[in-house]
């Protein structure tokens, strides 16, 4: 048993939450913010929507599967969302130090420190979680060696997306069908979403002029940070929809797509972080349980006319995706290639596939049957 480091969360507020430390040796800092699923923290920690954030697991237990191996696919990584942990901590009640799973490589622990991610065990997360809620998710920083000095941070006025983004473009290819994916720090599972139904992704940085590749459509991800802080995506999104080429947001990208129709966007209290959050399809009686990870959302009484909410939070009533009236322009805030978590609302990528070629999408089906 190794020994014991002592190791404590402090937030702007002033609370202070003592631990034991199980990653990293050092200090950091950064949103804190908290996550209600139960599995996934493979892939949780791998989401570069969580660039900036100190991660608060409200499941007890963490750790008891261990990490998986690295095994790529068509070049990418099936067992994670990136190439790297991408929050800047890790808070939870219970490590479990010993693992047991088929696929476990190596602990949580020892990930941790070789991505030199700090992580803090033996806090009351409920306790934690219950003020983010009434105060909102604010700075924290995770003191570990007291003589390293640190001081709060606000991630959303960093240009997050610009640190998670790739620089050159790179493809994927799987069909004579083709999309542009611009990478606000897009996850795997996106990507295999669509080389899994034959279509060839394209993936370019966020400031990309992806307007003059030759695709049949194009896809706006997910990502890190305040919406507002992507002028230059906001700018190309806005000429896109000047096209009648089919567009898909998903969350960050929901949010870019909105502001590029001219809508707006402001952030939550403590944002919807979790693979059990029931979604509402408008104008049907059909609720869908999503897996989420947004800090922000779309203001959906500033929409202009011709654009429509597509599906509410059962919860609390906040936009979860758009709909333009008679153009194939659509988005969901929330994650239809889960990973973690349901894949209930899977169907919107066959949707915007659809889109793109009605033929691929018949000559898929009769495959599939």
């Amino acid at each position: 048993m190794n020994k014991k480091i002592k190791a404590k969360l402090l937030l702007e507020d002033g609370s202070e939450f003592d631990g034991d430390s199980f990653g990293y040796e050092g200090n950091t800092n950064g949103e804190v913010v908290f996550n209600t699923g139960m599995v996934g923290y493979p892939e949780t920690l791998t989401d570069p929507s969580y660039r900036g954030q100190i991660l608060t697991c409200t499941y007890p237990l963490i750790g008891n599967y261990g990490v998986p191996s690295k095994e790529k696919a068509n070049n990418l990584l099936m067992n994670f969302e990136s190439g790297a942990i991408h929050c800047r901590g890790l808070i939870v009640s219970n490590y479990s130090e010993e693992y047991s799973h088929w696929s476990a490589e190596k602990s949580l622990g020892e990930w941790l420190k070789e991505e030199n991610i700090p992580a803090v065990t033996g806090i009351d997360t409920r306790m934690l979680t219950r003020k983010l809620r009434e105060k909102g998710t604010m700075p924290g920083m995770i003191i570990i060696n007291e003589k390293e000095e640190i001081n709060f941070e606000d991630p959303d006025k960093t240009d997050l997306v610009n640190e998670v983004s790739i620089k050159e473009p790179v493809e994927y290819p799987a069909g004579k069908t083709k999309i542009v994916l611009v990478d606000c720090g897009t996850k795997n599972n996106i990507i295999r979403a669509f080389t899994g139904r034959d279509i060839t992704v394209i993936r370019v940085p966020f400031d990309y002029d992806f307007l003059n590749i030759d695709a049949d459509g194009i896809l706006i991800s997910n990502g890190p940070g305040n919406p507002k802080m992507n002028k230059i995506t906001i700018e190309n999104a806005k000429r896109a929809l000047r096209n009648n080429k089919p567009i898909l947001g998903i969350c960050l990208g929901s949010q870019i797509l909105a502001l590029a129709a001219g809508a707006d966007t402001y952030k939550l209290k403590y944002g919807h972080r979790g693979l059990n959050q029931p979604c509402n399809e408008m104008g049907t009686r059909r609720s869908y349980i999503t897996s989420q990870n947004h800090g922000y959302a779309v203001r959906s009484e500033t929409l202009p006319q011709d654009w429509r909410e597509w599906f509410i939070n059962d919860n609390d009533g906040t936009n979860e995706g758009l709909l333009h009236i008679s153009k194939p322009f659509f988005a969901a805030q929330f994650h239809p290639e889960a990973s973690p978590g349901p894949d209930d609302s899977e169907f919107i990528f066959d949707m915007f596939v659809r889109a793109l070629s009605p033929t691929l999408t018949i000559l898929n089906e009769d495959k599939n049957n």
